[in-house]
């Protein structure tokens, strides 16, 4: 399933300097060129690459934002309180009302309830009120030419111009994300071309002007990274003062009754009901919030693998299916500032552990080498690093 991953850019890019240690190695008219080689020979009509790209030279300013990025350091209280708010859960729930024969039909066909595409729909573009003004080509242009991820995104612009060639969108007409997203939906060009549908019957797949089109897309690809209709995907509970914290990570999925046994109960104190497996998932440590994630939980994870925006997400999705407002947890969560959190991952680095970048955003990976380095120095493992880890190592 994780090949699946239609990331949104803003959460897997590093957060660096913005002056960056790297340069492009080729003059920019030299790359062009070499680029169109490329891309004609993979099946674009040189008219196509020609027309659509007539004059365009790197955006600095989409460098300098690519360099100094730093949304996803947030913890997840803190970023859920700037995005779970009462506008977008007023307007979630009108626009569900609103439009409720179009979210039937699709999770009919698909099988995804219209609170978890809502929830998307409003973090990434308040519902298709803010999908972005930059031109997608050139973001994508620059990006491609510039050396930091220069690979990646070479595949996403010859997608775009593919975009192009098939008639879905006119260079005029793509204007999106600064990193190249477009749509209601914040979707890359190459998820775009791979995976849009027309839903709404026009002939056309429209992702940046028809919410039909752009809703039923997203729930093509969910669909795809593996979501399991009518199953659950995050229910808050309340863990216990003190467990086996080391068993509190998204890759051990265990019964509901094995949760219980170990103290975890609903928030509200009262027994788990229910069937299937769970995670339990602690955003901030043992002090913090808990939830369980269910397998679905993961394709929120393949839409964004973010693990805060993810569960940002999911607990929307939640909230719009009438879940109250989550507890803070069991009690006062300190947590690390940016650069300490950096200085966390360069000192875990240090020690051998899985660190692909010191970038301050407490991920997966990071927190898979803090529970280690935790069972080592005897520590409470729940994953989460604080101040007494930090200054222990």
């Amino acid at each position: 399933m994780r090949y699946l991953k239609f990331v949104c850019l803003l959460a897997c890019l590093a957060s660096t300097p913005v002056m960056a240690e790297c340069t492009s190695e080729q003059a920019f008219p030299a790359w062009l060129k070499d680029f169109k080689a490329e891309a004609v020979a993979a099946g674009l009509k040189p008219a196509v690459f020609d027309s659509a790209l007539a004059g365009m030279t790197p955006d600095k300013s989409v460098i300098q934002r690519d360099r100094s990025q730093q949304t996803f350091a947030l913890d997840f209280l803190s970023f859920a309180g700037k995005k779970v708010v009462p506008y977008r859960l007023g307007k979630g729930r009108e626009l569900l009302k609103k439009n409720a024969d179009l979210f039937k039909r699709i999770e009919q066909q698909f099988g995804v309830p219209g609170e978890v595409l809502a929830a998307f729909w409003g973090l990434e573009t308040d519902f298709g009120g803010n999908t972005g003004d930059m031109s997608t080509l050139r973001s994508l242009l620059t990006l491609a030419w510039d050396c930091r991820r220069s690979d990646f995104f070479r595949t996403e612009l010859k997608h775009a111009l593919w975009l192009v060639q098939k008639g879905d969108l006119t260079p005029a007409k793509m204007r999106g994300a600064w990193a190249g997203e477009l749509g209601q939906l914040q979707l890359l060009a190459s998820r775009y071309d791979q995976h849009a549908i027309d839903f709404d019957g026009d002939g056309k797949r429209d992702l940046i002007r028809s919410h039909a089109d752009a809703l039923a897309s997203a729930a093509v690809m969910l669909k795809e990274a593996g979501w399991r209709a009518g199953e659950p995907w995050l229910q808050e509970v309340k863990a216990p003062r003190e467990m086996d914290w080391s068993q509190a990570r998204l890759d051990n999925k265990l019964p509901l009754s094995s949760w219980a046994e170990q103290g975890v109960t609903q928030a509200d104190g009262g027994a788990l009901s229910g069937s299937g497996t769970a995670a339990l998932l602690l955003p901030m440590g043992r002090n913090g919030p808990a939830f369980l994630a269910f397998p679905n939980f993961d394709v929120f994870l393949a839409w964004n693998e973010s693990s805060v925006y993810s569960t940002t997400a999911a607990y929307f999705a939640t909230r719009l299916s009438g879940a109250p407002v989550l507890r803070s947890g069991n009690g006062p969560v300190a947590t690390l500032s940016l650069g300490q959190a950096k200085q966390l991952q360069a000192k875990l680095k240090q020690r051998g552990l899985n660190i692909t970048k010191v970038d301050g955003i407490i991920g997966e990976e990071t927190r898979n080498a803090v529970r280690s380095v935790q069972q080592e120095l005897k520590l409470p493992a729940d994953g989460y690093p604080d101040a007494q880890l930090l200054s222990q190592l």
